[in-house]
Protein backbone atom coordinates (compact mmCIF):
# COMPACT_ATOMS: atom_id res chain seq x y z
CA UNK A 1 0.00 0.00 0.00
CA UNK A 2 1.24 3.51 -0.84
CA UNK A 3 0.07 7.06 -0.26
CA UNK A 4 -1.44 6.97 -3.76
CA UNK A 5 -3.99 4.37 -2.57
CA UNK A 6 -5.82 6.92 -0.40
CA UNK A 7 -8.42 9.55 -1.11
CA UNK A 8 -9.54 12.66 0.69
CA UNK A 9 -11.64 15.69 -0.17
CA UNK A 10 -10.50 19.20 -0.96
CA UNK A 11 -11.67 22.12 1.14
CA UNK A 12 -14.44 22.71 -1.40
CA UNK A 13 -15.70 19.15 -0.85
CA UNK A 14 -14.60 17.80 -4.21
CA UNK A 15 -12.76 14.44 -4.30
CA UNK A 16 -8.98 14.51 -4.08
CA UNK A 17 -7.68 11.03 -4.89
CA UNK A 18 -4.01 10.95 -4.05
CA UNK A 19 -3.55 8.74 -7.12
CA UNK A 20 -3.79 12.02 -9.04
CA UNK A 21 -0.35 12.84 -7.61
CA UNK A 22 1.22 9.57 -8.77
CA UNK A 23 4.78 10.19 -9.94
CA UNK A 24 5.17 13.35 -7.85
CA UNK A 25 7.21 13.88 -4.73
CA UNK A 26 4.91 15.07 -1.93
CA UNK A 27 5.23 16.84 1.38
CA UNK A 28 2.16 15.99 3.46
CA UNK A 29 1.58 18.31 6.42
CA UNK A 30 -1.12 18.58 9.09
CA UNK A 31 -1.81 22.30 9.35
CA UNK A 32 -3.57 24.83 11.59
CA UNK A 33 -4.33 28.53 11.24
CA UNK A 34 -3.86 29.59 14.87
CA UNK A 35 -0.67 27.76 15.84
CA UNK A 36 2.77 29.06 16.72
CA UNK A 37 3.98 27.13 13.66
CA UNK A 38 1.38 28.68 11.32
CA UNK A 39 4.03 30.99 9.74
CA UNK A 40 5.46 27.78 8.22
CA UNK A 41 2.74 28.20 5.58
CA UNK A 42 5.06 30.78 3.98
CA UNK A 43 7.92 28.28 3.81
CA UNK A 44 5.64 25.53 2.52
CA UNK A 45 4.40 27.84 -0.24
CA UNK A 46 8.01 28.74 -1.09
CA UNK A 47 8.78 25.02 -1.52
CA UNK A 48 5.68 24.66 -3.71
CA UNK A 49 6.78 27.54 -5.92
CA UNK A 50 10.38 26.34 -6.10
CA UNK A 51 9.78 22.68 -6.90
CA UNK A 52 6.31 22.33 -8.47
CA UNK A 53 7.60 22.48 -12.04
CA UNK A 54 9.83 19.48 -11.27
CA UNK A 55 7.00 17.24 -10.06
CA UNK A 56 6.51 18.23 -6.42
CA UNK A 57 3.52 19.24 -4.34
CA UNK A 58 2.81 20.15 -0.77
CA UNK A 59 -0.58 18.90 0.45
CA UNK A 60 -1.98 20.48 3.59
CA UNK A 61 -4.34 18.63 5.91
CA UNK A 62 -6.03 21.08 8.30
CA UNK A 63 -6.57 19.56 11.72
CA UNK A 64 -8.18 20.89 14.91
CA UNK A 65 -6.91 18.18 17.29
CA UNK A 66 -4.09 20.20 18.86
CA UNK A 67 -5.17 23.05 21.10
CA UNK A 68 -8.24 23.70 18.90
CA UNK A 69 -5.94 25.73 16.65
CA UNK A 70 -7.94 25.13 13.44
CA UNK A 71 -11.49 26.06 14.48
CA UNK A 72 -12.62 27.50 11.14
CA UNK A 73 -14.82 25.97 8.49
CA UNK A 74 -13.51 25.15 5.02
CA UNK A 75 -14.21 28.60 3.57
CA UNK A 76 -12.50 30.31 6.52
CA UNK A 77 -9.44 28.06 6.25
CA UNK A 78 -9.15 28.65 2.49
CA UNK A 79 -9.55 32.42 2.90
CA UNK A 80 -6.99 32.57 5.72
CA UNK A 81 -4.38 30.56 3.81
CA UNK A 82 -4.84 32.53 0.60
CA UNK A 83 -5.00 35.98 2.20
CA UNK A 84 -2.10 35.56 4.64
CA UNK A 85 0.26 33.20 2.82
CA UNK A 86 -0.82 33.02 -0.83
CA UNK A 87 -1.18 29.25 -0.52
CA UNK A 88 -1.48 27.63 -3.94
CA UNK A 89 -0.93 24.01 -2.92
CA UNK A 90 -3.91 21.71 -2.33
CA UNK A 91 -5.62 21.67 1.04
CA UNK A 92 -7.86 18.83 2.16
CA UNK A 93 -10.99 19.16 4.16
CA UNK A 94 -10.36 19.26 7.91
CA UNK A 95 -9.40 15.81 9.21
CA UNK A 96 -8.25 14.09 12.36
CA UNK A 97 -4.74 12.66 12.42
CA UNK A 98 -4.87 10.71 15.71
CA UNK A 99 -7.33 8.44 17.47
CA UNK A 100 -10.30 6.40 16.35
CA UNK A 101 -11.39 9.00 13.80
CA UNK A 102 -7.93 9.44 12.27
CA UNK A 103 -8.00 9.63 8.49
CA UNK A 104 -6.81 6.33 6.94
CA UNK A 105 -3.97 8.19 5.20
CA UNK A 106 -2.62 9.32 8.55
CA UNK A 107 -2.97 5.83 10.00
CA UNK A 108 -0.79 4.66 7.12
CA UNK A 109 1.74 7.50 7.43
CA UNK A 110 2.26 7.07 11.14
CA UNK A 111 2.53 3.28 10.93
CA UNK A 112 5.22 3.31 8.22
CA UNK A 113 7.09 6.34 9.59
CA UNK A 114 6.84 6.42 13.38
CA UNK A 115 8.17 9.37 15.31
CA UNK A 116 10.71 9.63 18.12
CA UNK A 117 11.16 6.41 20.06
CA UNK A 118 8.78 4.63 17.71
CA UNK A 119 5.67 6.54 18.74
CA UNK A 120 3.12 6.62 15.97
CA UNK A 121 0.91 9.47 17.17
CA UNK A 122 1.24 12.91 15.61
CA UNK A 123 2.47 15.15 18.41
CA UNK A 124 1.41 18.59 17.07
CA UNK A 125 0.49 20.68 14.05
CA UNK A 126 2.92 20.89 11.14
CA UNK A 127 4.31 17.36 11.37
CA UNK A 128 5.58 16.65 7.86
CA UNK A 129 5.98 13.51 5.75
CA UNK A 130 8.15 13.44 2.62
CA UNK A 131 6.75 10.96 0.10
CA UNK A 132 8.73 9.74 -2.90
CA UNK A 133 7.39 9.56 -6.45
CA UNK A 134 6.34 5.91 -5.89
CA UNK A 135 4.14 6.92 -2.96
CA UNK A 136 6.45 5.58 -0.25
CA UNK A 137 7.12 7.61 2.88
CA UNK A 138 10.77 8.65 2.76
CA UNK A 139 10.95 10.61 6.00
CA UNK A 140 8.97 12.13 8.86
CA UNK A 141 9.81 15.58 10.24
CA UNK A 142 8.90 17.16 13.57
CA UNK A 143 6.78 20.32 13.69
CA UNK A 144 9.91 22.28 14.63
CA UNK A 145 11.62 21.31 11.37
CA UNK A 146 11.19 24.28 9.07
CA UNK A 147 10.17 23.83 5.44
CA UNK A 148 13.47 25.41 4.39
CA UNK A 149 15.36 22.67 6.22
CA UNK A 150 13.58 20.04 4.08
CA UNK A 151 14.51 21.57 0.70
CA UNK A 152 17.67 19.48 0.32
CA UNK A 153 15.73 16.24 0.96
CA UNK A 154 13.08 17.30 -1.59
CA UNK A 155 15.85 18.00 -4.10
CA UNK A 156 17.30 14.53 -3.53
CA UNK A 157 13.87 12.85 -3.87
CA UNK A 158 13.18 14.73 -7.10
CA UNK A 159 16.60 13.82 -8.49
CA UNK A 160 16.04 10.16 -7.61
CA UNK A 161 12.62 10.13 -9.28
CA UNK A 162 13.95 11.76 -12.43
CA UNK A 163 16.82 9.25 -12.62
CA UNK A 164 14.36 6.33 -12.79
Amino acid sequence: MTVFDFETRRLDGSPMPLAAFRGKVLLIVNTASQCGFTPQYAGLEALQQRFAVRGFSVIGFPCNQFGAQEPGNSAEIQSFCQRNYGVSFPLSEKIEVNGEQAHPLYRHLTSVAPGVLGTEAIKWNFTKFLVDAQGRVARRYAPTTTPEAIAEDIEAALSASQAQ
